[in-house]
């Protein structure tokens, strides 16, 4: 079954569709309010045309996403990926890549990309482009080989010993008593997650995003204690908020709540009066003022520095989870989507521009008999890959 690929959110700079494409409801030329089906890129400086071809999906193998742009990893035929730019282009290297995949990205098997800086990691190297700079050519590499100790090859932006960063400098060393599984790089903080299911992390903590129970900064990866002995499978990382998904399924979350983007009741989303308010270390308990004139406590988390147990729905397990940069996104073991958090780009995909500190499901795929396979949370934006869900045959019924 193909691959489609959809988005909704910050669309200021064309990177989920172009102006001329947005109209009704659904979008404007800044927000996508609603999942729209994305197209590859611009030829010659005008939309591509209406077909099947035209749209981002079938060979594409995952896309990564900044604030102002988009890369698009395609499965060439007969060769590794290639990847095209779209969104923000004042810069030879994309208008290199404009309307077609970049040529030196032949081969290429992961890619990041940052406001500054376009990574590409291919099986042997790893090769950075300044997206600024007024040349094609990298400005940064290095060789790298073809697989850990175990015979695998690692996730990037993991190599062999140690991870690439989106900005200078780009290597990162890692001890190898580590065992580094997969690694995830939010704006200030880095999660790692070992073979063992451990979970380590350091950077600033001012928004409790490291999940030691403190707001101070760590240099050096430190193990999340209280997921101690709790086996994870994967890790996501936001602006200043943390995820990660055990290997029963189930969903843990830390860090910024401000936008709701934990989950977790927010006071700004409330509209209470605030009277009088303590810092818990890990919620804020404020006396409000009902309409009525009487007085009660409800807490609100502004900072959750622990992980805490989110429950999204009691009837499934959580397969994925993707951090953008105050909003959430999961995807269930029965390919259902939720978003929670901040929605002013209308990154929630929900058809408004409204923030929310509650997991919503969009139905939007399954009214449509589509299965979410893939999410990436770009910092005010969303992706999300989708199949046509099976329909049973009539001999197996």
């Amino acid at each position: 079954m193909a691959m489609q690929w959809y988005a909704f959110g910050f669309n200021g700079f064309n990177q989920i569709m172009y102006k001329e494409e947005c109209a009704g409801e659904r979008s404007d030329n800044v927000k996508v309010i609603a999942p729209t089906k994305i197209r590859c890129c611009k030829s010659q400086g005008k939309p591509v045309t209406n077909n099947a071809q035209s749209y981002v999906g079938t060979n594409t193998r995952r896309i990564r996403a900044s604030w102002s742009r988009r890369a698009t990893l395609h499965d060439a035929e007969g060769e590794d990926g290639r990847v095209c730019l779209s969104g923000f282009g004042e810069g030879p290297l994309h208008q290199a890549c404009c309307g077609s995949c970049l040529q030196d990205s032949r081969g290429c098997r992961d890619a990041d990309i940052s406001e500054g800086f376009l990574t590409l990691a291919f099986s042997d190297r790893v090769k950075c482009w300044d997206l600024n700079h007024n040349d094609t050519k990298p400005v940064w590499s290095m060789e790298i080989k073809t697989s850990d100790e175990a015979g695998q090859q690692l996730a990037f932006p993991l190599v062999p010993g140690g991870y690439i960063s989106s900005k200078p400098p780009f290597y990162h060393s890692l001890s190898p008593q580590l065992r580094a599984r997969s690694l995830v790089v939010g704006t200030e903080h880095v999660i790692l997650l070992t073979a063992s299911g451990a979970v380590y992390t350091w950077g600033y903590g001012s928004h409790g995003q490291l999940g030691h129970g403190e707001l101070s900064a760590e240099e050096e990866p430190r193990a999340v204690e209280a997921l101690w002995g709790l086996p994870m499978s994967s890790v996501a990382a936001g602006g200043w908020h943390s995820a990660c998904i055990s290997v029963g399924g189930d969903l843990y979350v830390w860090g910024w709540n401000e936008s709701g983007q934990l989950g977790l009741p927010a006071q700004a989303l409330r509209g209470k009066k605030q009277r009088t308010s303590q810092y818990t270390g890990a919620s804020t308990s404020t006396c409000v003022e009902t309409e009525e004139g009487e007085k009660s406590v409800e807490v609100f988390i502004s900072i959750q520095a622990f992980p805490g147990l989110l429950d999204i729905t009691e009837s499934c397990d959580i397969s994925m989870v993707s951090c953008g940069s105050r909003h959430t996104a999961a995807v269930t073991s029965t390919g259902d989507l939720y978003t929670w958090g901040w929605g002013e780009y209308g990154q929630l995909g929900d058809g408004t521009l409204r923030s929310s500190d509650e997991p919503g499901r969009l139905d939007f795929f399954k009214d449509k008999g589509l299965h979410v396979v893939d999410i990436v949370c770009g910092p005010w934006n969303t992706f999300v890959g989708v199949k046509e869900e099976r329909t049973p045959s009539l001999t197996s019924i």
